[in-house]
């Protein structure tokens, strides 16, 4: 618009530094069965904690579209894009817990606390106009081990709001509503958190739960991601020549379990081939060596040759034996989360649009 001019360098670093100083009084409070409750100030995470980074979070409905296309579930149309390999900066939770008066590798807090629960800013309808929460067993955000993170900063750079600005939890190998953005506070509790999403969603229930005989209190909340894996180099339905063609896609698995194999098929599932795994660049992939990122996706690659038009397939197997089930008619749940089944990509040849 006319009259307008782009900020001086001048105004953008008063800025930056007006933003800074309101991050630093920014806090979150930390109380409920905890021998001493806390107010923790970014700058006392930001001075007196080690940073720690890790990477990968995945939401619950990756992939639920294609579980959709079974019987019809609730939830967002997810494909196979609801993941992120983000690097992550923040102070472990096990360190700020410590502060109150919880050791390290705790199940229960001194005065008889046994999870961790976390309260968002964030308000919802689920809620009832209340804010977003969820929760984790103590014994998890005490476990040095487990790297759950207090996150500050996504990629080296300051979250930005859509993330979480400026403070959110990060539990890797866990599905992704429990890494709460927006953090207000953090409560130890006895019971798991009596949240909406803890108690009525992202709950595992099998094929003959439906909306009419559903009880929730029956399953438990769903932490961990199985074992999963998708091609990402080809459209589910894609036009090819004849010939070589290139497959690569990402595997992960959660709970810190490393992949140990990815296998693809040509041929509808009938025969495979074992594709190569990558994670860093100039370091060979192996499953459960410190070189390894236990909390990083793992990327595949194989390639072959397509004469006519086929399926491609891909499954995942982790270091604890788990496989990818082939079929999604036997995982298929209501709201349609934990789709891990084969993915699978038809090929045709012939009339190339490449």
């Amino acid at each position: 618009m006319p009259g307008l001019r782009a900020p001086s360098d001048y105004s953008k670093n008063l800025l930056a530094t007006l933003l800074f100083s309101l991050i630093l009084r920014y806090s979150v409070s930390i109380r409920g069965l905890i021998e001493h409750p806390k107010e923790l100030y970014m700058k006392d995470i930001l001075n007196d904690l080690l940073a720690h980074t890790l990477s990968y979070s995945q939401c619950a409905g990756n992939r639920r579209t294609a579980m959709s296309k079974t019987r019809k579930v609730r939830g967002v149309g997810w494909d196979i894009g609801a993941i992120g390999n983000a690097v992550w900066g923040g102070a472990k939770l096990a360190d700020v817990l410590e502060l109150c008066g919880i050791p390290k590798s705790s199940n229960k807090s001194p005065s008889g606390g046994r999870h961790a629960e976390f309260v968002s800013i964030d308000r919802c309808k689920e809620e009832n106009g209340g804010p977003y929460k969820s929760s984790i067993p103590l014994s998890q955000a005490t476990n040095p081990e487990a790297d759950v993170l207090l996150a500050y900063e996504m990629n080296g750079e300051t979250l930005n709001r859509d993330h979480g600005y400026p403070l959110r939890v990060i539990v890797p190998g866990v599905i992704g509503a429990r890494s709460v953005k927006w953090l207000d506070s953090i409560n130890i509790i006895a019971e798991e958190c009596q949240g909406f999403f803890t108690k009525k969603d992202y709950k595992m229930f099998p094929p003959s739960v439906n909306w009419d005989n559903i009880d929730w209190s029956t399953r438990r909340p769903q932490m961990d991601f199985p074992v999963q894996s998708a091609i990402c180099s080809l459209d589910d339905v894609i036009n090819v020549k004849p010939g070589k063609i290139n497959i690569k896609g990402y595997a992960v698995s959660g709970g810190g379990r490393g992949i140990e194999r990815v296998d693809v098929s040509i041929d509808g599932g009938k025969t495979w081939v074992e594709a190569s795994k990558s994670q860093k660049a100039g370091i060979p992939y192996i499953s459960d060596d410190e070189s390894s990122d236990k909390w990083a996706w793992v990327l595949f690659e194989a390639e072959a040759d397509v004469p006519e038009t086929t399926e491609i397939v891909a499954k995942a197997v982790d270091i604890a034996g788990n496989v990818q089930p082939e079929n999604v008619e036997v995982i298929w749940n209501l709201r349609g989360i934990l789709n891990t089944s084969w993915h699978r990509v038809n090929v045709q040849t012939g009339h190339s649009n490449l």
